[in-house]
Order: structure tokens, then sequence, then C-alpha cells
């Protein structure tokens, strides 16, 4: 990867830079987390669309928890994967480092990684319906479908649904990063889904070097510095090793 060192030689890059990541369902993918989306996405005849939203959890709650129950089986099954690693190595090494993840499987804090906004929610956290009280919740499979609130409302998994925004404190938290950071690793992330996708943009027109790892080609390939083409889990470790010794000099 001589491109990377050559543009980080540009960029002065130091332990001391902000750097930021941007991690999208790519990563867990290669994990075995399944995107439930399309053909393999069908629960019950249901799909995701059709589950994930206020509407259906007004309508139906039980059911929505059965399919919330279901894929929190799923991911708990599942273990971090060397790019999440590679990601916890940079958060370790960088003062200033932040994680902005748009999955919600708890993967990235598994691995150990400590600095991450989650703009999509976590699976394994629960909210009161009454007062917005958010809390973990680790019970694989769940004691009680639909869960309730010691206050005696409703319990809701705390992921943000199809038709809402995303939590005003973590998306202005990743965006301050993205327009400070010096770097930024867009990992595993189609691009395709916003306010996520605009993330990278901030920070390229901030004057960050923007460096994509993906599988194929996005709607970001043109507008980054470097597109690495390729699985996360054999190409981030590679590049954090870069950017570890680079910055060790």
């Amino acid at each position: 990867m001589e491109s990377l060192t050559d543009l980080l030689s540009e960029l002065g890059l130091t332990r001391q830079s902000p750097v930021t990541v941007l991690t999208g369902a790519g990563v867990s993918a290669e994990s075995g987390v399944p995107t439930f989306r399309g053909e393999e996405g069908l629960w019950k005849n249901f799909r995701a669309e059709e589950l994930a939203t206020p509407e259906a959890f007004e309508r139906d709650p039980a059911t929505v928890w059965e399919w919330y129950d279901y894929r929190r089986q799923m991911m708990a099954s599942k273990e971090p994967n060397p790019a999440h690693h590679a990601i916890t190595r940079l958060d370790e090494a960088f003062p200033n480092f932040l994680l902005i993840t748009q999955n919600i499987d708890g993967l990235h804090a598994r691995a150990g990684t400590r600095r991450i906004t989650e703009l999509h929610g976590n699976i394994f956290r629960v909210r009161c319906t009454r007062d917005g009280e958010v809390s973990e919740n680790l019970d694989v499979p769940l004691t009680e479908i639909p869960p309730g609130c010691e206050c005696g409302s409703l319990l809701r998994p705390d992921v943000v649904w199809f038709g809402e925004g995303l939590p005003r404190e973590e998306f202005e938290r990743a965006f301050n990063a993205a327009e400070a950071c010096k770097l930024m690793l867009v990992v595993g992330t189609s691009a395709v889904v916003h306010p996520a996708a605009s993330i990278p943009v901030v920070a390229k027109q901030a004057g960050a070097l923007v460096v994509e790892v993906n599988p194929d080609p996005t709607p970001l390939t043109d507008l980054v510095d470097l597109h690495l083409r390729g699985k996360a889990g054999e190409i981030l470790p590679r590049v954090v090793d870069i950017l570890l010794d680079f910055t060790d000099m």
C-alpha cells in the first residue's frame, strides 16, 4: 500500500492527529450477521420495513419484539472479526479517536473499542416508552415478550426505526468529529443510507484524508482520496499496521 504511505507523508499524520472511522453493515456481515434485507430478510413472511417502525410497534409490540428477540439471539452468537479488532487498535493508539458506526450489534464494543457513537442505536439496549430512559438488556433470549419497564410501561428496542430521525446528540458528535478529523476511514458501508452517508463528505470538505475500504465501489468512491477494494477483515488490519508504523516514526 505504497499509495497510502505517500498520502500519510503528505498529511503529516501523528498520534495526536484526530482520527475517525465510519463503519457499516459490511463489517458486521464478515462476522456472519445477516443484513435482514432482501429475500434473506424474510421472517415469518414479514420484511424489516414492516416491523422496524413505530407504527408496527404500536399495533403489535409482541410480534415486533419476537423479531428483535430472534435478531438478538442471532447477533449474540457472532464474534468480532479482524476488522473490529483492528479498529480497537486505533482506539487504543490515537488519543483523538472516534468510531462512528451504523451497526446495532454491539460487536465493536465487544472487540474492545470504547469511543463509539452508535448512529442507529444498539439492539442490546431498551428504552422506556414513557420517559425515554435507556438501559442495557443482555437477556438472550428475552425473559418476557414484550418486555415491560418497572414503571409499568412497555420497553422498546433502543434502535432507530424507519421514519425516525437519528439521535441528535449522537449525530452531532459524529458530525463534529468528521469536521475535525485529519484522517477518516470509511469501512464496509454502502454509502446510500442518509444522513450517515454525508459524514465522509463533511470530512472531505473539511480537508481530511478519506480512505474507503469496501469490496465494491460506492457513491463515495470517486470522492475519496484512496479506495481499497476488498474485505474489511483482510485489508483493515494491514491499514492499521501502516498507520501505527508511520506514526511511530
